[in-house]
């Protein structure tokens, strides 16, 4: 079951996409979009951690720019049109919107106990940031772009992560994973695996990169680390 309901904020209201388990009272993940926004993709991913038993909402993170958008990475003028996206996108209010995501989730009937988040690219980076700066329980970034660039707010980060990054990432260069893998060493609330050979949007449901057994694997290690950390 699943269904788009609306989360008011004092700056306006955005949408979020639902998908709900088959028992009641479950823990939730906010699952943060790419730059193509609630898309099939998205749904899909909703529609996998529901059948794993958590309440999976999607929150429109474009709502101030463009609301209700919904991309592929198929088409030449989507990509422009996700670039555009992406560049006016404000990380920071993004964030407040992950909040406020979390906090609607809390009031949910169907939510009990922990919540969790999982983002892919600027979701990765998203995802990063809702563990330094919000009350969630647990996070998961799949490839976060400009993630490097945040390390500062690892210092803010007690809850435990998962960070998956593929090694022929194309918007994340070697030396900026090197980065990331080295500054998180030490921390034993982090964990962190690369993956050989894959491109970025390596688990992108029928994305141009996408890598069935690196999917697998890396969605299984999210699927463990989510059923240790949300039970």
């Amino acid at each position: 079951m699943s269904e788009i309901l609306s989360i008011s904020t004092p700056y306006g209201n955005f949408d979020t996409y639902i998908a709900y388990p088959s028992q009641a009272n479950a823990p939730a993940i906010v699952v943060i979009q790419e730059i193509f926004g609630i898309n099939a993709d998205m749904r899909e991913t909703c529609d996998a951690y529901a059948q794993q038993g958590f309440v999976a909402l999607c929150p429109d993170l474009f709502w101030r720019i463009e609301p209700n958008v919904e991309l592929t990475d198929q088409t030449d003028a989507e990509w422009q049109q996700a670039f555009k996206l992406y560049n006016a996108f404000d990380v920071d209010k993004g964030v407040e919107d992950i909040a406020a995501t979390i906090g609607f989730a809390r009031t949910l009937p169907q939510v009990q106990g922990k919540i969790g988040s999982v983002g892919f690219c600027l979701g990765g980076l998203l995802s990063f940031l809702t563990a330094a700066r919000t009350d969630v329980d647990v996070s998961v970034s799949y490839y976060g772009s400009r993630m490097d660039q945040k390390l500062n707010e690892l210092l803010n980060i007690k809850v435990p992560l998962l960070l998956h990054l593929a090694e022929e990432d194309e918007f994340i260069p070697a030396d900026a994973r090197n980065r990331i893998i080295a500054a998180v060493q030490g921390h034993a609330n982090v964990e962190a695996y690369t993956y050989p050979g894959c491109h970025h949007a390596f688990a992108r449901h029928n994305g141009k990169h996408f890598d069935a057994a690196a999917a697998q694997l890396a969605n299984g290690r999210t699927a463990d680390f989510f059923a240790k950390h949300l039970s």
